[in-house]
């Protein structure tokens, strides 16, 4: 049945009345305070229960040490340095690439037809690549910078390389490598009276003088044999399976150390009690078979220690050459391999997108006047760009670079395609070296059975945060200088 139009009218003038008007408002008021306070509701019970739950484990040494297979013991130092590295790298790479893109794309438009065409394009390709799951970048990266699409050779056989160092490490038969030298040759044959200049791992000059074996033996005897008196002292005041306390058994290790004497000293070196000590203590809490082999592990690197001490600087007759090498900090190699400059690359791949399209937006919001003004009293177009447009467009630049880094740093899909789940206990030292960051960490402990690691993965979102906020503060104040400066 139709309505009557009085009917109607009716109803459109309750609707216009003020009292009505009044109620949606303050219904709509509330409802919009509602959803907000469940929304923030929600954020601080999540936030709450991760501190409540990591907390405890938040400290120095948290930040500073490296993972390990004790929860007590697990750090995420490596993990922050390699997210700053990756960081960094996908920062300077993406700024001038995004930047100077969009700068292209509004400044120099194309006046032909195919030019107009290619432009709608590439501004079409842009603004889809920015919806692309993070998952499909990391396999892009993988195939082009980690592989270099299998044309240049693999990563464990680069097909060039800077800043490679190659040695010779003579290597005796205990397996210990004595020193290395900067060489051009190849497994190099050493004679008995041979006097060889090197340089040690640390860099500084050393001779070796080559000695015969017979001279040698008689020293590593005697090492050998305070190795299995020293076993022996330790098997008698540490019992297989024993519960001993971590401080009573190293308090057992000292007294049965000091009952044992060097074969060139009464007494041994304090830093070797403590060595030795720390050894003993780890094949302590080890049982039956396992026990034994402990303590066979214990002996070795007694000897080695020793041997170290008791023949610096000597090389055996018999010893084999082989190659290694050192890399700089500026090595870099190709193709990439799974190292810090193939994740920056990958992540750049996954910020551009947004940092383009944000540093087009900022471009668009310069008034044309400045421009119209600034060729009109005769500069050019790069000047007007360099001088007026550019300058104006930095904190709209600034703010996409924000969200773009601020993606970046919590990226974990790219990045779980190019460094996979590796325990890594240290930080990287070039472009190339394997790395680890912090949203692998986390994802690594939160999927370990252990409950203990379930609190230190929340510790490690803490630290995420707060480096997170840290990035964003800074870029936030970088941004309100500019802005204030242009004001």
């Amino acid at each position: 049945m139709n309505m009557p139009p009085e009917s109607g009218n009716s109803r459109a003038a309750a609707d216009r009345s003020p009292a009505v008007r009044r109620a949606k408002n303050r219904l709509f008021h509330w409802l919009s305070v509602a959803v907000a306070c469940c929304s923030v509701g929600v954020l601080l019970t999540l936030l709450t229960v991760i501190g409540l739950r990591g907390f405890r484990h938040l400290d120095l040494g948290f930040l500073t040490s490296a993972p390990s297979r004790h929860a007590a013991e697990a750090g995420m130092g490596p993990a922050i340095w390699g997210s700053v590295w990756i960081c960094l790298t996908c920062t300077l790479c993406a700024l001038p690439i995004g930047v100077g893109t969009a700068i292209f794309l509004e400044e120099y438009r194309p006046v032909s037809v195919v030019g107009r065409k290619i432009f709608g394009l590439i501004q079409l390709n842009i603004t889809n690549l920015a919806g692309v799951p993070s998952i499909v970048y990391g396999i892009l990266g993988l195939t082009v910078f980690v592989q270099w699409f299998g044309v240049a050779g693999h990563a464990n056989e680069p097909l060039f390389t800077i800043g490679q160092k190659w040695y010779d490490s003579f290597i005796d038969e205990t397996g210990q490598a004595l020193l290395v030298r900067v060489s051009g040759r190849d497994a190099p044959e050493v004679s008995v009276s041979e006097s060889l200049e090197y340089r040690s791992e640390s860099g500084r000059p050393a001779t070796v003088q080559v000695t015969p074996e017979a001279e040698i033996a008689p020293v590593r005897t005697a090492i050998d044999t305070f190795a299995e008196t020293l076993t022996d002292a330790l098997s008698d005041v540490i019992e297989p399976g024993s519960n001993l306390s971590a401080e009573a058994t190293a308090g057992l290790v000292i007294d049965a150390l000091r009952t044992v004497a060097l074969p060139t000293d009464d007494r041994p070196h304090a830093a070797m009690v403590d060595r030795w000590a720390s050894l003993a203590m780890q094949a302590s809490g080890q049982t039956g078979r396992d026990y034994r082999r402990a303590m066979r592990a214990v002996k070795t690197a007694v000897y080695t220690e020793m041997s170290k001490a008791a023949l610096p600087n000597v090389l055996s007759a018999k010893a084999a050459a082989t190659r290694t090498d050192r890399k700089a900090f500026y090595y870099v190699q190709i193709p990439f391999g799974r190292g810090v400059l193939a994740g920056g690359l990958t992540l750049m791949l996954v910020v551009l997108p947004v940092l383009i399209v944000s540093a087009q937006e900022a471009l668009r919001g310069v008034p044309s006047s400045l421009r119209q003004g600034s060729l009109a009293l005769g500069a050019t177009r790069w000047q007007t760009i360099y001088r007026m447009t550019l300058p104006a467009a930095i904190p709209g630049i600034m703010t996409g670079a924000i969200l773009s880094i601020s993606r970046a740093i919590g990226e974990a899909a790219p990045i779980l395609i190019i460094a996979g789940i590796v325990f890594i206990r240290f930080t990287p030292h070039h472009l190339m070296d394997e790395f680890t960051a912090m949203p692998l960490q986390i994802f690594d402990w939160a999927g370990r059975p252990q409950e203990d690691f379930h609190d230190v993965a929340a510790a490690g979102i803490l630290v995420l945060l707060g480096v997170l906020l840290t990035f964003n503060a800074t870029a936030v104040l970088l941004r309100h200088k500019y802005q204030r400066g242009n004001q």
